[in-house]
């Protein structure tokens, strides 16, 4: 214990290692997950060595997590303030209102203290952000001692542990098993119905997932119906959506062939376009052989992010269409990359300015195309520059204090690296061409800085948690419930009657608000669909804005 005791960091990473391995146990559907996790065993932990860590260590890696969160929402954070999206704004708002309301409410009848209070809206919001806005807004109170302070700071955690286990199991339970009752509907139905409507608007997949049949392939063909037929014919008879890549007579072969280039019988020709386009090929040259030795051709690949304001709104039909260097160059869109979402590159998607566009074809093609409808992407190592003043202007906006009559706002080191977040990440997506910050270092920066302030947060407040369960053992259970329910239910009734939200797609908004990843995987599982997940990801990406901005906001009303 003396070792812990002098060696914080110790301490620190066992929480870590413990926690996620606390984390990982499952029951049924459920799992605590590494953050509840390492909570929990700092809790236990600080309440048993007493382990003291500094408070800046706290607010780094706070800073660390948020701007990272911040930065990987920006994109789609702006790109969903449109009229589509409104009416899932107004779930987000409902989410915001009921907790913050309840919260007050329950701090008024039960005269709760505002760390109390704070821990409760975050755990019963599933949401560890606040955890961290309301902590360091409580630091910042006026009038209070360092004890104070300390205790407050120490309910915050506890608060949140238990109110975090019990909304957990009741935001799962409720979106996957009760509301697909309360709607009565059979949500794998719903879904698969839902799904063949949209499927012409070319729906996502998941990270994960790649399409069973690729898009672009290649073939040979013996030729025999094409004999006589020049190479720059029959790729016009292909309507240029087929090229030409290379042609093998006897044992000579051209890599590319010239346009004029002649096809006799018993040429074999390599052609590459889209599956559909290279059936039909085979229809106008001659029967399909399998791979020949020495037919090949190696082809470029390239990620461009659309930055051309002609192209934005436009199908990929229509910009392989208006650009004819596709054609000419030999040149395919193989892949549509829309934050961190993977969209299938049919003709029929629509590209939005940002898109990251993976293009496959011959060298020279390639940059001549990629110049005229965007820029190449950098993305390959992290720019600290961008990453350094993007989290020092955050840290600045979060010192701004704004006073409402007696009550003083401030976004304080969270929020401020929060709003920056997303504007670094929305101005960097804009063009791609500075700024990187690759998604699995921001993932990886973004867990980990969480992480350790959880842990940190933990060990201090260990000493206080065991009072605060037994002043308000029976109220934390009941409080993450109420919190869970009743701004799931208002949603439900609001989303179907009012705002006419499809079925699936609202259960997995309301998932969505409450910030909970184990509820949507329960519903998709369900559902045996990702459909709920395009409700999801609109309502997630807004309350993670949203909730950490009303730690601040609570500690402020409460403290005034």
């Amino acid at each position: 214990m003396g070792v812990l005791r002098d060696h914080p960091e110790l301490a620190l990473f066992l929480c870590l290692a413990a926690g996620y391995l606390l984390g990982k146990l499952r029951v049924g559907p459920l799992t605590l997950g590494g953050i509840c996790g390492t909570l929990i065993v700092a809790l236990l932990l600080g309440a048993w060595t007493k382990v003291t860590v500094s408070d800046d260590v706290k607010t780094i890696f706070f800073a660390l997590f948020i701007f990272a969160l911040g930065y990987m929402a920006g994109p789609q954070f702006f790109a969903h303030l449109n009229r589509g999206s409104l009416r899932f704004f107004t779930l987000c708002l409902i989410e915001v209102v009921c907790v913050v309301g309840i919260a007050l409410g329950l701090a008024g009848a039960f005269d709760l203290d505002v760390g109390t209070a704070s821990g409760i809206l975050a755990g019963a919001a599933t949401e560890s952000a606040v955890v961290g806005t309301a902590t360091e807004a409580i630091g910042k109170l006026s009038g209070l001692t360092q004890q104070q302070i300390a205790q407050y700071q120490g309910h915050v955690a506890t608060a949140y542990t238990v109110c975090y286990l019990f909304g957990l199991i009741t935001i799962v339970i409720y979106t996957s098993q009760v509301m697909p009752m309360m709607l009565r509907i059979n949500l794998r139905d719903a879904s698969r119905e839902l799904w063949e409507k949209m499927r012409g608007s070319g729906g996502g997949l998941e990270a994960d997932e790649r399409e069973a049949l690729p898009g672009l392939v290649g073939r040979t063909f013996l030729v025999t119906h094409a004999d006589g037929t020049t190479v720059a014919d029959l790729e016009h008879r292909l309507g240029g959506r087929v090229t030409v890549e290379a042609v093998k007579r006897g044992s000579k072969v051209l890599t590319p062939p010239p346009p004029g280039f002649t096809l006799t019988l018993s040429d074999l020709v390599l052609t590459v376009g889209r599956r559909s386009h290279i059936i039909e090929a085979g229809r106008i040259i001659g029967p399909e052989t399998p791979a020949v030795p020495g037919l090949d051709t190696p082809l470029a690949t390239t990620q461009v992010s659309l930055t051309d304001k002609a192209a934005v709104g436009t199908s990929i039909d229509t910009l392989t269409r208006e650009h004819p260097e596709f054609a000419s160059g030999g040149v395919y869109v193989t892949d549509v990359l829309r934050g961190d979402q993977n969209l299938p590159a049919t003709p029929e998607t629509v590209l939005h300015r940002g898109d990251v566009l993976t293009l496959v074809g011959s060298r020279s093609g390639l940059g001549k195309l990629a110049a005229k409808i965007g820029a190449t992407v950098r993305n390959d190592a992290t720019d600290f520059i961008y990453l350094g003043l993007g989290i020092a202007c955050g840290s600045l906006l979060g010192q701004v204090v704004v006073r409402f009559g007696d009550v003083p706002l401030s976004l304080g080191t969270g929020g401020g690296c929060l709003v920056s977040g997303l504007l670094f990440g929305w101005f960097r997506s804009r063009t791609q061409t500075f700024g990187a910050f690759p998604p699995q270092a921001a993932t990886t920066l973004k867990d980990m800085g969480l992480a350790v302030f959880i842990a940190c947060t933990g060990l201090v407040s260990g000493p206080q948690a065991w009072p605060l369960l037994k002043q308000y053992g029976a109220l934390l259970p009941f409080a993450g419930i109420a919190m869970v329910l009743v701004p799931a239910t208002v949603s439900l009734i609001v989303g179907r009657k009012l705002l006419k939200i499809e079925k699936p797609l609202l259960i997995g908004a309301i998932a969505g608000q409450q910030c909970s990843t184990p509820a949507i995987t329960s519903v998709t599982q369900v559902a045996q669909s990702s459909v709920p997940m395009l409700g999801y990801t609109i309502t997630y990406t807004l309350s993670n804005f949203l909730l950490p901005l009303t730690g601040p906001l609570l500690v402020g009303v409460l403290g005034a």
